[in-house]
């Protein structure tokens, strides 16, 4: 009989997971269903006797954590390796690289699209249920109504839990950081007056923060960096140099301008997210000339971030966070 193989071994340990439950999942209308599962034996390995066709999906669970590892169609199913990791309540080597602020308003309402891309460089996942991973304010505007987005490292985006925490307008993100880099992403909608004060902060200890007004929005404010226009869709980035910030926006969301002809080679190309070279932290004009020309890339990558299609089966979103 053929059979699904492998083994679980442990990032964090080096060391191969024993006792580790594995499920063989497959993809259907109805989104994720449970094929067979088998325990991890002392090395580490499992074996559950199936024969798959089409798309599936082994999962471990490890500290509350879910991993999991896809196999396409037509892809080995023997001699499998899934990667797990301890858990901690402490971030650790987890941190914010970058958190992108996008603002879109018009018809007297702006609409706010967050993104922070979390990078954990060490070997344990950050994983606080109690009180959440990723920080953030959120306006009392905005009536405490907020979607939010993760996605992490190699998998698929899945709406995720918020939480208010005890300090007032601050919410936390539940969903666990692993090694690698997550992405979350956050959309909520505030009232809009042309040219009245807009404040927000920043809560978490961003490497890279970064506001950005888009095409036909023009933003003023103290502490930012101006890093010049994003070509393709000439919305405007800035760099911020602080903890908080007070700025007024007038004007509304204009259309991009419209794209030189490409290929259709090249057009498939950009059509998903990437990951562009995004500038350090500039605090100062003397590299101006240089971050404004690595700025620009930084902008397109949050946009083409914000219009990637955010796709997840039903069963993955009852199911788990990762």
């Amino acid at each position: 009989m053929a059979a699904v193989t492998g083994t679980v071994v442990n990032r964090t340990t080096g060391q191969p997971q024993s006792g580790a439950t594995v499920g063989l999942y497959s993809f259907g209308q109805d989104g994720m269903d449970l094929v067979d599962q088998a325990k991890s034996d002392a090395q580490g390995r499992f074996t559950i006797n199936r024969e798959i066709q089409g798309q599936h999906m082994i999962r471990a669970t490890v500290d509350a954590v879910t991993y999991n590892l896809m196999l396409p169609p037509g892809s080995p199913a023997t001699d499998l390796t899934l990667e797990v990791y301890n858990s901690s309540k402490q971030p650790g080597a987890a941190r914010v690289g970058k958190h992108m602020i996008l603002f879109e308003p018009g018809g007297g309402q702006m609409v706010v699209n967050e993104t922070y891309l979390c990078n954990n460089d060490g070997k344990t996942t950050w994983n606080d249920p109690n009180h959440g991973t990723v920080r953030f304010y959120l306006p009392a505007a905005a009536g405490g109504k907020v979607t939010a987005n993760a996605t992490p490292p190699g998998g698929l985006s899945i709406g995720v839990p918020v939480d208010k925490t005890s300090k007032p307008d601050v919410y936390a993100v539940d969903f666990p950081v692993k090694p690698g880099e997550t992405r979350v992403d956050l959309s909520y909608t505030v009232p809009y007056t042309e040219g009245a004060a807009y404040a927000g902060k920043i809560v978490t200890k961003d490497d890279n923060t970064y506001l950005i007004a888009a095409n036909g929005v023009t933003l003023q404010g103290e502490n930012l960096n101006d890093l010049g226009l994003e070509p393709r869709t000439q919305a405007h980035i800035y760099g911020l140099t602080g903890a908080a910030y007070k700025v007024e926006l007038t004007g509304a969301v204009a259309a991009a301008p419209a794209a030189p002809e490409e290929s259709a080679e090249a057009a498939d190309s950009d059509s998903g997210p990437r990951i562009e070279a995004i500038m350090p932290r500039i605090y100062g004009q003397a590299g101006l000339i240089v971050a404004l020309a690595l700025g620009i890339l930084a902008l397109g990558l949050a946009l083409l971030y914000r219009a990637a299609p955010q796709t997840a089966t039903k069963e993955t979103n009852e199911r788990g966070r990762g």
